[in-house]
């Protein structure tokens, strides 16, 4: 189960929200036919996005 957390700039996560991060970071991934684990060049290819999409943000 996935579970999101907004945090604003500025504002702190609670206790209780880091304890959760905490204990889920302890548990292993785990991958399926949905979430398959990336091969290294589609790592690498979803690395290069995300640094692209970040460069945008920063413009925006």
């Amino acid at each position: 189960m996935t579970k999101t957390f907004t945090i604003k700039e500025g504002q702190k996560p609670t206790e209780e929200q880091l304890a959760e991060v905490r204990e889920t970071a302890k548990r292993e991934i785990q991958f399926d036919e949905d979430c398959p684990e990336l091969s290294p060049a589609m790592y690498e290819a979803f690395k290069c996005a995300v640094v692209q999409r970040n460069r945008r943000q920063k413009r925006a």
